[in-house]
């Protein structure tokens, strides 16, 4: 089946993962199928895999094919209601952690947080902060109260554009926002994904600005916040928050070695 696949173009891990799928396997238990690879696959069976090659092969991200996605240890149910988590948002994920570090009971709010990942990383990673999770997206928000409930965690969710309506006082206001600029061509390989969270302006830069400049009214003295942007863009985010007035402002690198995240400290007191 899985050379089939491959013939097919599927790649051998895609493949795996829709074959387990299919045949109603935890999505970990690839020495599972190595052990029954001569197993004859039912008829029933063999259409709906094919069905899935067909549909991964036209583009269609594999974690919604198979509906879910691990994120920082947490396995999360995902469809084309939000983004596909990203590995290199968990750099983003523990930098906030390091910023937490000596906080007792941190104040974090998560902006645009789609199917709860790093609402939900944080929370399971430090089970005493006060997380709440803001997306404009009602659809969104079902996708993360359902992962929220699935994984016992407890994290408020707010239907809201960005940081309108929300409280003062927060320790961090984090977010993975749109970042694609408007006719870039990386966004034909997206299709499938919701373009309202992938898209911002014509230079992929709007919402982070937006948020920029809201974010300190919401921040308490030395609070941070911490953005994900676009491989080129940590530059035009790091002259945005020194405008802005926060200190300390950097970048950090994702698993390529690309500066993906940047941020810094607000200071009432300058």
């Amino acid at each position: 089946m899985l050379a089939a696949a491959a013939a097919l173009g599927v790649e051998r891990l895609d493949a795996q993962l829709l074959l387990l799928r299919v045949l109603g396997r935890p999505s970990k238990d690839r020495a599972w199928l190595l052990a029954h690879d001569t197993d004859a696959l039912a008829e029933c069976a063999w259409l709906r895999f094919a069905e899935l090659c067909a549909r991964r092969v036209a583009g269609e991200p594999v974690a919604y094919l198979v509906g879910e996605k691990e994120f920082h240890g947490l396995g999360l149910q995902v469809d084309a209601r939000v983004l596909v988590p990203r590995p290199d948002t968990e750099t983003l994920v523990d930098w906030v952690l390091q910023c937490l570090e000596g906080r007792a009971a941190p104040s974090v709010i998560d902006l645009g947080t789609g199917s709860g990942a790093i609402a939900l990383a944080i929370r399971h990673a430090r089970p005493d902060a006060q997380v709440t999770a803001v997306d404009a997206s009602a659809d969104a928000l079902a996708v993360a109260r359902a992962n929220a409930q699935r994984l016992g965690l407890a994290v408020r969710f707010v239907e809201a554009d960005w940081l309108d309506g929300a409280g003062i006082g927060y320790d961090l206001v984090v977010s993975n926002p749109p970042y694609v600029a408007a006719g870039d061509t990386h966004l034909a390989a997206l299709r499938h994904e919701p373009a309202r969270a992938l898209v911002s302006g014509p230079d992929g830069l709007d919402d982070i600005r937006r948020i920029v400049q809201a974010a300190p009214q919401h921040l308490r003295d030395g609070g941070w916040l911490l953005l994900e942007h676009g491989y080129d863009q940590a530059a035009s985010v790091r002259q945005l928050l020194a405008a802005r007035g926060f200190a300390e402002v950097q970048s950090r690198d994702d698993l390529a070695g690309i500066a993906r995240c940047s941020g810094g400290i607000w200071r009432t007191v300058k």
